[in-house]
């Protein structure tokens, strides 16, 4: 049995039971109860375990790797020392089959990208230490492979996978650099399709630690051959570092940008410096591409020189919901 008076006790788990079986998980640990959580990490290995740091990927393991687990429908794993339990959790996760499980969220907060993370005894952590590597440490294969079901993914931080997958995933939403190598988008691309039932795709991404935002380029990533079932790009907390119009200017290129039904933009202000010639003029010249879709702005619209009705007239928009 898992001991459910534990991790009442212990207080970082949320369970939702039916019949028997865990269907909702969710997981951050909790500071007031670290004083009695090396005994009930001793229980549920029979041993000790000296170091606090990994008593994180103790209690996620044994949630994880427990029969009454194997219904799991819903899973949160908000993490604190996520450079020692990324790696265990995306382990935990790949040693299994999970044939119900639909909506996983996995990482860890910040405020700032790239900011310094503080460890359950107040280490610092640097995520920039994992650069290229990554904080789950190449396990990303074995843990995509082992869900099939997963149709709602939200990822959270810096540099934790190689590359984000999902045969059935229809929904995603990445908060951060996640991938390892400082990308913001997934991975995907023709030839090595990662997300190929993907439908809707949310991304929020600001300026780091260092003031630094990240570049338009990476929209060239967006490509049809990569996300052949995208049809839903959301990008309305996602700044960029060459302004809005340099935005809208890289997703009217996007080989991507056809086959999408909505999409959302961050913000519209656009100035004479920004473009050649007159704003609205340029404005003008990539609207036709965006003709066929249902285009948000979740910010202010101002188009120096030009009246709002007609920038209204250029471009149409709508609201996102």
């Amino acid at each position: 049995m898992i001991d459910e008076a534990g991790f009442v006790g212990d207080g970082s788990w949320r369970l939702g039971w039916v019949d028997g079986f865990v269907e909702a998980a969710s997981f951050r640990l909790v500071p007031e109860t670290g004083a009695s959580r090396g005994a009930l990490v001793e229980r549920l290995l029979g041993r000790v375990e000296p170091d606090p740091e990994l008593w994180e990927g103790v209690l996620i393991d044994a949630l994880l790797a427990h029969p009454a687990a194997a219904r799991l429908r819903t899973l949160e794993l908000r993490l604190t020392d996520f450079d020692r339990s990324a790696a265990s959790a995306a382990a935990a996760l790949a040693a299994r089959r999970w044939d119900h499980l639909t909506s996983l969220h996995f990482g860890y907060g910040f405020e700032y990208l790239y900011e310094h993370g503080t460890s359950s005894t107040g280490r610092r952590i640097e995520p920039m230490d994992h650069y290229d590597k990554g904080l789950v440490g190449g396990a990303e294969a074995a843990m995509w492979a082992a869900l099939p079901a997963l149709r709602t993914l939200t990822v959270e931080g810096a540099l934790l996978f190689g590359w984000i997958g999902g045969e059935a995933v229809t929904d995603l939403r990445l908060r951060g650099a996640v991938v390892s190598d400082g990308g913001v988008l997934p991975g995907s691309h023709e030839g090595f399709v990662t997300l190929p039932a993907l439908e809707r795709l949310e991304l929020e991404i600001d300026s780091d630690v260092h003031g630094t935002t990240g570049s338009v380029e990476m929209l060239a990533e967006l490509t049809a051959g990569g996300y052949p079932a995208l049809r839903s790009l959301d990008l309305g907390d996602a700044l960029f570092d060459e302004g809005d119009f340099a935005t809208l200017a890289a997703l009217a290129d996007a080989s991507v940008l056809p086959q999408l039904e909505r999409l959302r933009v961050r913000a519209l202000n656009v100035e004479r410096f920004h473009v050649e010639g007159e704003p609205l003029a340029a404005l003008a010249e990539v609207a036709p591409r965006f003709a066929h879709l249902r285009l948000s702005v979740a910010g202010d619209i101002a188009v120096e020189g030009a009246a709002r009705a007609d920038v209204d007239r250029v471009l149409p928009t709508v609201s996102w919901r």
